[in-house]
């Protein structure tokens, strides 16, 4: 195929060097403008008529600049050939020009995007393909190791499940309890639990807390309590799985459980007497036990994973690959990942992907977290997306990489390669104040809330109007278009402050309007 790409000064010797790696015949015309992104169609048309027609026509496909910001379907209408964006990264190039028969190519788009966008799409209908296939379902089924949830297959040879608990639920009018399970489905849940409370027994809430999630959930409910009464009680209103058994409250709700075919989570503990196993070896045996006397129902075995220097987390890991290898008959294995994220002074994201890893090789089916702190929001729709990554990369054999699923946040793939334009122009070191006056058309108050950026005018300390806007642009083209600024200082100010706002946003950090949205870390 022959190809001409078209680009600037600066990213020109990337793009001739990527342009060699390619088997085909491509030509690279350099455009004496130094930024490859301050190109239009308008003046790559003016451009390309400087070419010889003779040369021009022998094209197959022209590749413009990732950059730029219109669409470039004008360049074909005018020189008639088939014209599409190539990559924003100059150092991305090769990977499109190795992949450009396979790509349906852009006018709007960037090709990396587009690369980005048919992985992701190839890997979720895997997935998807996986979870509809009825006939491997139920042969799947029949194997120990996997059971149903309600209508849920949960097991080692499905995608591991996301159990999004909600904590002191009882504590919870039925509108937040509602909203609570709503969002977490919406992060991807697989199943929500309803959280009680420790040493407090709310035994009579139990049948309205339960029918109100069953009712409008689509997903498998469950429990958390350790509590007979309590137990009993979620049992009679339908819950579809309990956590948790031990061997002090197992016998009086067992036969409940086997009358209903509810599956139980079972815990190596015996909370009546205060006894919980010291060592590895203890923890599987009473696990073993609790499993034999528990015949009848099918169980989920939780060797508990402990917080990073309490005991163990180690050993508690080491307990878990020990009981799945010794057990004499297969079960699930839960894995408690809320123990670990919640008392650790870290960002949730890579710790919940490494800890979905981990949980994968030990071949645990169930992914427990609630979200009750800051630093862990976000962690339910971070352990369904670690799930996918975790169950592409058992199914293909491969490390969880290049999956076209991802959970990088904070940091990109790829480090693009450096481009330094040198200018010849006065270099200033900026660090001067400018005056600060106050607009006479008003000022602002922003603020995040209930997942929209909020800024309201004021006049004369007198609110004029609210405006609410998911991102910095929409909100500030809002302002402008209504002319409630007036000053350029102002101007800049609003900008800053409403991409601030838009960063929170996402990344589910707290706004405060003026003051910086990331600490120093780094200086510590």
């Amino acid at each position: 195929m022959n190809i001409l790409i078209i680009t600037g000064e600066l990213a020109s010797s990337l793009v001739k060097d990527a342009s060699l790696k390619s088997d085909h015949n491509v030509k690279v015309h350099v455009v004496k403008t130094p930024i490859a992104a301050f190109l239009t169609p308008k003046k790559i048309i003016a451009e390309l008529r400087t070419l010889p027609v003779k040369e021009l026509k022998s094209q197959d496909m022209i590749l413009t600049p990732g950059l730029i910001r219109k669409d470039v379907s004008p360049i074909t209408e005018k020189i008639g050939i088939p014209t599409y964006k190539g990559s924003t990264d100059a150092a991305d190039l090769d990977i499109v020009l190795e992949m450009v028969d396979k790509l349906d190519l852009s006018t709007k788009k960037s090709a990396d995007k587009l690369i980005e966008e048919e992985q992701r799409k190839r890997a979720l209908k895997y997935i998807a393909d996986f979870e509809n296939d009825q006939e491997n379902i139920e042969k799947l089924l029949k194997k120990p190791e996997n059971i149903l949830v309600g209508d849920l297959p949960v097991g080692e040879d499905f995608p591991m499940r996301v159990l999004a608990e909600i904590a002191n639920a009882p504590t919870l009018s039925p509108e937040e309890l509602l909203k609570r399970a709503e969002y977490f489905v919406k992060s991807g849940a697989n199943m929500v639990d309803i959280g009680m409370i420790a040493g407090e027994n709310m035994a009579s809430k139990i049948p309205a807390m339960v029918n109100l999630l069953k009712e409008n959930l689509e997903v498998p409910v469950s429990i958390d309590t350790l509590q007979t009464e309590e137990l009993l009680v979620a049992v009679d209103s339908g819950v579809d799985m309990v956590l948790s058994l031990d061997h002090g409250n197992y016998s009086e709700v067992l036969p409940e459980l086997k009358k209903k075919k509810i599956p139980a989570v079972i815990l190596p503990t015996d909370y009546k007497r205060g006894w919980v196993p010291e060592t590895t070896l203890e923890r599987v045996n009473s696990l073993m036990d609790l499993k034999e006397k528990c015949k009848g129902i099918d169980v989920i075995a939780d060797p508990i994973l402990d917080p990073l220097n309490s005991k163990s987390m180690v050993d508690s890991v080491i307990a878990c690959r020990k009981f799945r290898d010794d057990v004499d008959e297969k079960c699930p294995i839960f894995f408690g990942v809320g123990n670990v994220t919640e008392l650790l002074d870290v960002d949730s994201v890579g710790v919940n992907a490494l800890l979905a890893g981990i949980s994968m090789e030990l071949g645990a089916c169930i992914l427990f977290t609630p979200e009750e702190s800051g630093k862990t929001r976000g962690s339910v729709k971070e352990l369904a997306v670690s799930s996918k990554m975790m169950f592409l990369s058992k199914m293909r054999g491969s490390i969880p990489k290049d999956l076209g699923i991802n959970l990088l946040v904070f940091k990109d793939k790829r480090q693009g390669e450096s481009i330094q334009e040198l200018v010849d122009v006065p270099e200033i070191e900026a660090g001067s104040e400018y005056k600060f006056k106050q607009d006479p058309l008003g000022s602002f108050k922003i603020s995040v809330e209930e997942g929209r950026i909020r800024v309201v005018h004021y006049q004369k300390m007198q609110a004029t109007v609210a405006i609410y806007g998911q991102t910095a642009w929409e909100l500030y083209h809002e302002i402008i278009n209504r002319k409630l600024v007036s000053r350029i200082e102002h101007a800049a100010y609003l900008g800053q402050e409403l991409q601030k706002a838009e960063d929170a946003l996402k990344l589910g950090k707290n706004y405060m309007q003026d003051f910086p949205l990331f600490g120093k870390f780094m200086e510590y």
